[in-house]
């Protein structure tokens, strides 16, 4: 217990002291996160959308390929991408290989899929009925789809918070494209996993504590917009 104790101590120290070290690690690692996820949702999102509140023919084959790229593990997607990116591979001559945009890359690939498989859900599971009605009323195409989204949003929502949650504690594929460069590509998890190399388990930890405690008020501010809607209900119910 008394490990745990000093874990939060030394990240309640490191955070008031200022690090700068510390700092750009924690700038790096949510840089690489809000790209990739913001990326994710522009590739995922309408991804989603089209096969949650289309009927077409191939559907259900690009459902199971979505639903089998989120079980895709980590670390071979950032071997795929290692690959693409080295001196041998198509776009060896950007150079891109161990740099932050490599990260961000990889990082994409993980995010994208999970939104879009998620965001399928929450559109499909919008009552066929409603989008009827809406068409019978005179609606647009592009109005029932704005319709549709208002009934998933929280559904949607949690999505990008699935793929955000996903990039910020991956480790496999940020280490394999991005390489733990000090001042660099250093990001939270790949710092977790050196300290703990090092047999340094309190920093290690106290990193660990930093990380969780930025993504539950990341996560928390997500939560509290999923309940807006609830709460503004029964104040104007009541």
């Amino acid at each position: 217990m008394a490990v745990f104790i000093e874990a939060i101590v030394t990240a309640v120290r490191l955070m008031a002291e200022g690090s700068p070290e510390l700092w750009n690690i924690i700038g790096v690692t949510f840089h690489v996160a809000l790209v990739s996820t913001t990326f994710g949702i522009v590739l995922g999102a309408p991804m989603g959308f089209v096969m949650g509140a289309s009927r077409f023919r191939g559907r259900s084959v690009l459902i199971a390929l979505t639903n089998t790229a989120m079980a895709v593990p980590p670390v071979v997607i950032g071997l795929v991408v290692m690959m693409v990116l080295s001196r041998q591979g198509p776009l060896g001559p950007l150079g891109l290989l161990y740099t932050v945009d490599a990260m961000s890359i990889a990082q994409t690939l993980i995010a994208a899929p999970i939104i879009a498989g998620l965001t399928s859900a929450a559109v499909a599971s919008v009552p066929y009925k409603l989008r009827l009605q809406a068409r019978s009323l005179g609606a647009s195409r592009v109005h029932e789809a704005f319709l549709t989204l208002k009934e998933a949003r929280l559904g949607v929502v949690a999505a990008v918070a699935a793929g955000f949650g996903a990039v910020v504690r991956g480790v496999g594929a940020v280490l394999m494209v991005g390489g733990n460069i000090e001042g660099q590509t250093r990001v939270l998890t790949t710092a977790i996993v050196q300290e703990a190399r090092r047999g340094d388990f309190g920093l290690a930890l106290a990193l660990g504590v930093i990380l969780m405690t930025i993504t539950f008020g990341l996560n928390g501010l997500i939560t509290w917009y999923q309940h807006a809607g609830e709460r503004w209900e029964r104040g104007a119910n009541a």
